[in-house]
C-alpha cells in the first residue's frame, strides 16, 4: 500500500519562497476552499509534479515556476511503503530530481529517464493514468473511465490488478485474506482460511490439468499430423520409385544402341575411305594418257577396263553408305528417346531425394514430439489431490458464513483463480470482470441511480434501466455521468486496496461538488465517503468553492491570495 504521509512546496504556481506544508495523513476527512485562483488544486498538481514530472492538470512545465520569484521551484513528497519511507524532490530551476529511501539517496541513473523508471516500477508502481482514475476525480483535466480509449482503458484496469507479476500478488492476496481472517472471531478464523485454501487448490489443480490435458491433446495431434504427412510423402516416393523403375525398363537397350551406333560410324569410315581410293584411280585414268613415273603410254583398253570397275564399285558403295545412314539415323533416333527417357529418370530421382529429406525431417520431429508427449502425460498423472482431499474434509464441517463476509469470500476466490490462472490476461480479466460490475451498480445504487451497469471484458458499457432500455454512457445527463465517474473511481479504489496492487490512503475530489450533481446526489455521494472513512485507512481531499456541510468534515484548509501570493489556514472544524 502507499501511504501518502505530506507534501509540501515553495514557488510552485501561486506559491511563495516560504515552504506551504499540507499533512495528508492528519484526518480522515479534509475540507480545502478558497476563491478562484487562490490555490485549492495546487496540491494537487504538486502530489502528481513530485510522481510523474508533470501536473495533473494541463499546464506547461515553465508555468509551473512562481511568475513573480521566477526561480526555486521545489515540491517534496514523503511516502511509505510497507516498511520503507521516501522523499521524492523534483525541482524546477534549479532542475532537481531526488528519491530518497529510508533517509539514503537512491542512486541515481544517468539517463533521468531512468530514474523516473525505477520511481515508477519499483516505488509508486502506477502510471499517471491509473492516479488519475484511483486517487483523483477532479473536474478541470480529469478524464472520466468511460471517456477514455479502449487502449487506455485496458491499461488502467491491467495497472489495476497487476496482472504481470503474479507470484508477489498471490503473496500478497494472501496477505489480504489474513487481514480479513482478523476481522472474524477466532472460532471463524480456521474455517475462513480452509474455504480459501480449497478453492486455490481446486482452481490450481484444475487449471494444471486442463492446461497439460490441453497440451497432450495438441501433441497427440501435431503427432498424427507428422504421421500422415510421412505417409504421404512415403506413398509419394513409391510412385515415383515405380515410375523411375518402368522407365529404366524402357531403356535397357542403351548400350546395344549405343554399339550399333559405333559399329555403323566404323563401317562408314571404312566404306569412306574405299570410295575415296576409286575415285582416286578413276580421277589419275581419266586425267593422264602416260604413266607418269615411267612416262609409257597407258593401254586405253586397260584405262577404260580399270575405270569402269572402279565406277562400279563406287556405285556400290553409295548404295552401301545410303542403306547404313538410314540404319544409323533410326538407331540415332533411339539414343535420344533413351536420354529423353534419361533426362525424365534423372527428374525422378531428385523429387525422390526431397521426399526422402522430408521424411527424415519428419520422423526426427516425430521421435521430438513424442519424447514431449511422454514428459506431458506424466504432468497429469502427477497433480496432487491430497491437499483437496484434506480440505475437502474439512470443508463437510462447515455450517454457516456470516453474510457481511461473503462478498469478501467471493472476491478473494475470484483473485485467487485469476491468480492461478496460467497468465492469459483476458482470461484473469474475464473472471474479474464480474466483480466489478457488482460493485460498481451497488455505488450507482447508493447514490440514487438505478441502472444495470455493466462492463465486458473488452471494457465497453452496457446500461439497462430497469425497463430493460438501452442506454450508452452518453445518454446520460452531466450529473448522472458524474454518478457513474464516481461508482467507477470508488470500485477501482476497492479492486486496488482488495488486490493491494496500487492501493493508497489517498483520495481527492477536485470540485466534484460543484459540479452538476444535485443536493440529493451530493448528500448521497458525502454518505459513502463518510462510510469509507469510517473504515478507516483513507485520507480524503475535497477541493470546493462552497463549504458543503462543514461539520461532515475533521479539517478545513482555506486557501487565499495575499500579496499574488497563496497562504494556506488550517482550522479542525
Amino acid at each position: 500500500m502507499i501511504y501518502f504521509e505530506s507534501v509540501q512546496f515553495k514557488n510552485f504556481l501561486s506559491t511563495g519562497d516560504a515552504w506551504t506544508k499540507i499533512d495528508l495523513d492528519a484526518s480522515k476527512s479534509t475540507l480545502i476552499v478558497g476563491e478562484n485562483g487562490a490555490g485549492k488544486s495546487t496540491m494537487l498538481d504538486a502530489i502528481t509534479f513530485a510522481l510523474y514530472g508533470k501536473p495533473f492538470r494541463k499546464i506547461n512545465k515553465p508555468q509551473l515556476i512562481n511568475s513573480i520569484n521566477q526561480k526555486g521551484a521545489l515540491v517534496e513528497l514523503v511516502l511509505r511503503i510497507g516498511s520503507d519511507r521516501f522523499l521524492i524532490r523534483r525541482g524546477i530551476k534549479p532542475n532537481v530530481f531526488e528519491v530518497l529511501k529510508n533517509g539514503t539517496l537512491v542512486n541515481q541513473d544517468a539517463a533521468a529517464r531512468d530514474y523516473q523508471a525505477y520511481l515508477d516500477d519499483t516505488v509508486v508502481k502506477m502510471s499517471f493514468k491509473s492516479f488519475g482514475q484511483v486517487v483523483v476525480l477532479g473536474s478541470s483535466t480529469f478524464v472520466p473511465f468511460m471517456q477514455l480509449s479502449a487502449a487506455h482503458r485496458r491499461e488502467v484496469i491491467e495497472d489495476l490488478l497487476d496482472i504481470q507479476i503474479f507470484t508477489t500478488m498471490n503473496t500478497l492476496l494472501k496477505q489480504k485474506v489474513s487481514d480479513n481472517k482478523e476481522d472474524i472471531y477466532d472460532s471463524k478464523r480456521s474455517i475462513e482460511l480452509s474455504i480459501s485454501k480449497i478453492d486455490s487448490a481446486i482452481s490450481h489443480n484444475e487449471s494444471i490439468r486442463k492446461l497439460k490435458e490441453t497440451e497432450v491433446y495438441k501433441l497427440k495431434a501435431k503427432l498424427g499430423d507428422q504421421i500422415s504427412y510421412i505417409t504421404a510423402e512415403q506413398q509419394s516416393l513409391d510412385t515415383l520409385m515405380e515410375q523411375s523403375c518402368a522407365l529404366a525398363e524402357t531403356v535397357s537397350d542403351k548400350l546395344v544402341v549405343a554399339g550399333k551406333i559405333q559399329a555403323h560410324r566404323e563401317m562408314d569410315n571404312s566404306l569412306s575411305s574405299t570410295q575415296r581410293n576409286h575415285s582416286k584411280n578413276i580421277e589419275f585414268f581419266t586425267d593422264h594418257d602416260n604413266c607418269p613415273t615411267c612416262k609409257q603410254g597407258i593401254d586405253e583398253t586397260f584405262r577404260d577396263d580399270t575405270i569402269g570397275k572402279s565406277n562400279t564399285k563406287v556405285t556400290a558403295i553409295d548404295d552401301a553408305r545410303s542403306k547404313l545412314a538410314k540404319s544409323l539415323s533410326k538407331y540415332l533416333d533411339r539414343q535420344r528417346e533413351i536420354s529423353d527417357v534419361e533426362s525424365q529418370i534423372l527428374n525422378i530421382n531428385l523429387e525422390m531425394g526431397t521426399h526422402r529429406a522430408n521424411i527424415k525431417l519428419s520422423m526426427d520431429l516425430c521421435k521430438q514430439i513424442k519424447r514431449e508427449l511422454e514428459g506431458a502425460q506424466k504432468g497429469v498423472e502427477s497433480i496432487d489431490t491430497a491437499d483437496i482431499n484434506r480440505l475437502q474434509d474439512e470443508i463437510n464441517h462447515l455450517n454457516k458464513v456470516q453474510d457481511e463476509l461473503f462478498k469478501d469470500r467471493e472476491t478473494f476466490n475470484v483473485v485467487g483463480a485469476v491468480l492461478k490462472d496460467g497468465g492469459v490476461k483476458t482470461s484473469m480479466i474475464r473472471r474479474y470482470i464480474p466483480v466489478m460490475n457488482t460493485l460498481i451498480n451497488q455505488y450507482l445504487a447508493a447514490m440514487e441511480l438505478f441502472v444495470q451497469f455493466e462492463l465486458d471484458d473488452g471494457f465497453n458499457e452496457t446500461i439497462k434501466s430497469r425497463h430493460r432500455d438501452v442506454f450508452s454512457y452518453g445518454s446520460f445527463s452531466e450529473g448522472e455521468k458524474a454518478k457513474i465517474d464516481i461508482a467507477l473511481m470508488l470500485t477501482w479504489r476497492a479492486v486496488s486496496k482488495l488486490r493491494n496492487s496500487i492501493s493508497t490512503n489517498l483520495l481527492i475530489m477536485d470540485e466534484v461538488f460543484d459540479g452538476s450533481m444535485d443536493e440529493i446526489s451530493v448528500e448521497n455521494l458525502q454518505n459513502i465517503l463518510q462510510e469509507l472513512t469510517g473504515n478507516g485507512g483513507l485520507n480524503m481531499f475535497i477541493i470546493s468553492h462552497k463549504e458543503h456541510q462543514v461539520d461532515r468534515f475533521d479539517r478545513i484548509v482555506e486557501f487565499s491570495k495575499v500579496k499574488n501570493f497563496s497562504q494556506m489556514a488550517v482550522r479542525e472544524s
